[in-house]
């Protein structure tokens, strides 16, 4: 609808009668999901619309395709729509869509999302992924602030899922063939400012090393950071090398607490990601990511809505990110 049309009809709801606003009202709260969903993509298309091809700012309607409103591009010619380019695009049964990302904000499990939106389990698993991979996990702060505390934490290898394991076989929850850390173990690194803006990364295999250090947490630290961690040496190789401050608080040694500093927000995390991931009955370390932002993004927003997880899948999650 044109906004001349729109304003004339905001003037003309003054003339209706009760039962005719009661109707207008129950049709407005009775809009189905795959009307707002058309609605908000439109909405964030409209607000930072290109070509997808180009990135040519000048194209003009050209018709409807499975109920969103069509573009050609100007300069190249080319026709597209607002999922053109997002990793909703192709994505079919969108009337499905906020039911599905209300079991996201849930932390529901595959099956129990499938049988509430009513999509069978392979799609529950793929739509997910889709909607984690490319969304949620970048919603993440650019920068750390001030007193940043860093900790890693290691869970065991899993190829769930796999066709072609590239070890033998275990039972779910199983052990490492050998005690103490090794590269059977996956190596979690969570940082997270005293402000509560949090990082995590997944560096490989084996015990968090310099190079990883380096590569992962370097570009999410400002000047002004004051590093703390506990008394592995890679910690203290990286902040000589990077000119980074950095305390060290010994917990092998009894240390808790060494005046203002410590690191029980960042262990606290450790906890509260790993109960939490205990409800999926094991996670392919391949999703291993996925999970870690699906996390971070409920406890940076723990009341966000199915609408602002669309937003961030049509990578709308500036006003949502930390700093």
């Amino acid at each position: 609808m044109k906004n001349e049309d729109f304003s004339q009809l905001l003037l003309q709801i003054a003339e209706l009668n009760h039962q005719q606003r009661s109707s207008l009202l129950n049709a407005l709260t009775n809009l189905s999901d795959e009307t707002q969903i058309i609605e908000c993509i439109e909405f964030h298309f409209d607000a930072n619309g290109n070509c997808p091809f180009c990135s040519h700012d000048h194209y003009y309607r050209h018709g409807f395709a499975s109920g969103l409103q069509r573009y050609r591009c100007m300069a190249c010619k080319k026709t597209f729509n607002a999922l053109t380019g997002t990793p909703l695009a192709g994505l079919r049964h969108k009337d499905k869509w906020l039911s599905f990302l209300r079991t996201i904000g849930e932390s529901f499990t595959v099956r129990r999302a499938a049988i509430l939106v009513g999509i069978n389990r392979k799609t529950s698993f793929r739509w997910r992924h889709r909607f984690l991979a490319l969304t949620i996990a970048k919603d993440h702060p650019n920068v750390l602030h001030g007193i940043t505390e860093a900790d890693e934490t290691y869970l065991l290898e899993s190829q769930k899922g796999s066709r072609h394991l590239t070890r033998k076989p275990r039972k779910r929850g199983g052990k490492a063939s050998r005690p103490g850390l090794s590269r059977e173990q996956v190596c979690i690194l969570i940082a997270r400012d005293r402000a509560g803006c949090t990082v995590d990364f997944v560096t490989g295999f084996g015990p968090v090393s310099t190079s990883s250090l380096k590569g992962n947490l370097k570009p999410v630290l400002d000047t002004d950071v004051l590093l703390v961690t506990d008394g592995h040496t890679a910690y203290k190789t990286f902040c000589q090398a990077e000119n980074i401050s950095h305390e060290v608080v010994n917990i092998s040694k009894g240390e808790r607490v060494k005046g203002a500093l410590h690191l029980q927000n960042v262990n606290a995390y450790h906890s509260r990601f790993k109960a939490w991931l205990k409800r999926f009955y094991g996670v392919a370390t391949k999703y291993l990511a996925n999970y870690l932002g699906w996390r971070r993004s409920l406890e940076q927003h723990p009341e966000i809505s199915p609408e602002s997880l669309l937003g961030i899948s049509l990578g709308q999650f500036q006003q949502l990110k930390g700093t």
